[in-house]
């Protein structure tokens, strides 16, 4: 399955988590309704995966936490909070280059109409083959 296809489906099924439960929650609730709604639909996915950070041919003794990864293609970083920061879009992309994933999606869950707190991030993602 191709990283748009399931983005599609990460997308509809945080559309169905924000439906249920509206803005104003904690980030670790959305995060266990999405689980619960990518179990539904059939997705594999990992949750709060610990990745080691390459530097210069080692290993640094620090990894960074991915709040979710679907089908091990697909990195979701979950938020709940009124405003991202500057910051957010180019972390999610450091994420993307340091785990060679090509895709990414931020997911805020703290808006009135969920498609305003969804941002795609992208790392030379590689459209299929027709």
């Amino acid at each position: 399955m191709h990283e748009n296809e399931i983005s599609e489906k990460i997308i509809g099924a945080a559309i169905e988590v924000h439906r249920i439960l509206g803005p104003g929650l904690l980030e670790s609730v959305y995060e266990e309704a999405l689980c619960h709604e990518l179990h539904l639909r059939g997705l594999a996915f990992g949750r709060q995966k610990s990745v080691p950070i390459p530097y210069k041919g080692i290993k640094l003794g620090t990894d960074f936490r991915l709040d979710l990864i679907v089908e091990d293609k697909v990195i979701v970083d979950l938020k709940a909070k009124e405003k991202l920061s500057e910051i957010e879009k180019p972390q999610l992309l450091t994420y993307l280059r340091l785990t060679q994933k090509h895709l990414g999606l931020i997911i805020n869950f703290h808006v009135k109409i969920l498609r305003d707190g969804i941002f795609r991030v992208v790392n030379k993602l590689r459209e299929p083959a027709e």
